[in-house]
């Protein structure tokens, strides 16, 4: 499907650890983290009381009052986030609105100010509508396309934490079958109480800052943000003179079809995705320099991951860091992939491979190389970018430069 090269010629973020791409870049390389206390709501009642919350954000600073008063906290992030990937690759007036188009992972989307509405509805207040107005996932979507005249594709795939990674495989595929000459790829999640407290329920949030990979480890960070990339053909993009930060140079989409929340446990199933993002690139096991893995900071799906990714390097699985860049931003769920999509186009740009924070100890069933002891110099020009989601639902990206 990947035949024709896609080339990934601009980049944005709004985030907790960076409220552009110069700030997500210094987080990244100086390793520091965004997890903190929360205070966007109240976290008393819940065994964890911390994430990578977007602090210091006024919607005003952005939009104007009416624009910003129709737009969720979601829908706020991706936009602003989309119009840092445009403006970056300069595209815009080049091709015509019908041949760019937007293709996103969401998640909980405008649930924060749907709570709200909720809250007012049951203390007898009457609920602003304009509160409802992000609810579904799409809405950020359809913002982005309205706000920057993007009248090609669009679409929004909620795949739980794999939603942004499948997009910009899909993105990738709109562009390789001619279907659009350019394409809008990421994702934007908020922080919200439904999904604060399905995960504490769920007892998979660390009351500490999330230690992926490391001894003791209990669970992940929640966070919240936008990311997304400009992805279009290599000709087109040479042709226009365009900056190109680097490739998605293939993908793979595995259904686990095992269990709601938990992985395979032997890692087959991730494995499989690995090794088919490989294959649709025409890429080797001997050409990849390092993993962004999902990383959650779980006690299993680390396990798992590290399973898989023996399973798919063989005897180079040592040489092969697998890290995790989640103790850095939270785990962004709907935006999570392509937050770490974008990190790792920013590490490979840079000739660094990043640190896995929070270091607690080694754990002995996850035996590889995790760069717990810092960030490493690395002339890699391959990587994997991993998603693994609720439902089984698994996306393996390979990122070129």
């Amino acid at each position: 499907m990947l035949r024709k090269r896609i080339a990934i010629t601009g980049l944005g973020v709004f985030s907790a650890a960076g409220k552009n791409v110069p700030a997500y870049r210094d987080a990244l390389l100086n390793g520091r983290s965004a997890v903190g206390p929360v205070d966007l709501f109240d976290v008393s009642p819940f065994p964890s009381r911390i994430g990578a919350q977007v602090r210091d954000f006024d919607p005003r600073d952005h939009f104007d009052r009416r624009t910003a008063d129709r737009l969720s906290r979601a829908d706020q992030f991706g936009v602003i986030a989309a119009g840092e990937a445009l403006t970056d690759s300069g595209i815009d007036g080049y091709y015509s609105p019908y041949d760019m188009g937007v293709s996103m992972g969401a998640g909980a989307g405008g649930m924060f100010q749907a709570e709200f509405w909720l809250q007012d509805t049951l203390s007898g207040r009457k609920g602003h509508p304009n509160a409802l107005r992000g609810l579904l996932p799409d809405r950020t979507s359809t913002s982005i396309a309205g706000i920057y005249n993007l009248a090609g594709y669009q679409g929004s795939i909620t795949t739980a934490c794999s939603s942004s990674a499948t997009a910009i495989g899909w993105g990738a595929d709109l562009i390789a079958t001619g279907r659009q000459k350019a394409v809008l790829c990421g994702g934007s999640d908020s922080l919200c109480v439904l999904t604060y407290a399905g995960f504490n329920s769920l007892r998979v949030v660390d009351p500490e800052p999330c230690a992926p990979f490391s001894l003791g480890r209990q669970g992940i960070s929640l966070g919240e943000g936008a990311a997304f990339v400009v992805l279009e053909g290599e000709d087109d993009a040479l042709r226009r003179g365009a900056r190109i930060y680097g490739y998605v140079l293939g993908y793979a989409i595995v259904g686990e079809a095992y269990h709601m929340t938990a992985p395979e446990p032997n890692g087959t199933e991730a494995a499989r995705a690995m090794t088919g993002a490989l294959r649709a690139a025409g890429v080797g096991v001997h050409d990849v320099g390092w993993v962004n893995a999902h990383g959650t900071g779980t006690p299993l799906n680390d396990v798992v991951e590290s399973k898989a990714t023996r399973q798919v390097f063989g005897n180079r699985a040592g040489e092969v860091p697998l890290v995790s860049t989640k103790a850095l931003t939270g785990h962004c769920l709907g935006a999570a992939g392509a937050m770490e999509a974008l990190a790792t186009i920013i590490a490979l740009n840079e000739g660094i491979i990043p640190q896995t924070l929070n270091f607690r100890g080694v754990d002995p069933e996850c035996d590889l190389e995790y760069c717990h002891e810092g960030l490493r110099r690395s002339d890699a020009t391959v990587a994997l970018s991993n998603s693994f989601a609720f439902g089984g639902n698994i996306t393996s990206l390979v990122i070129g430069t």
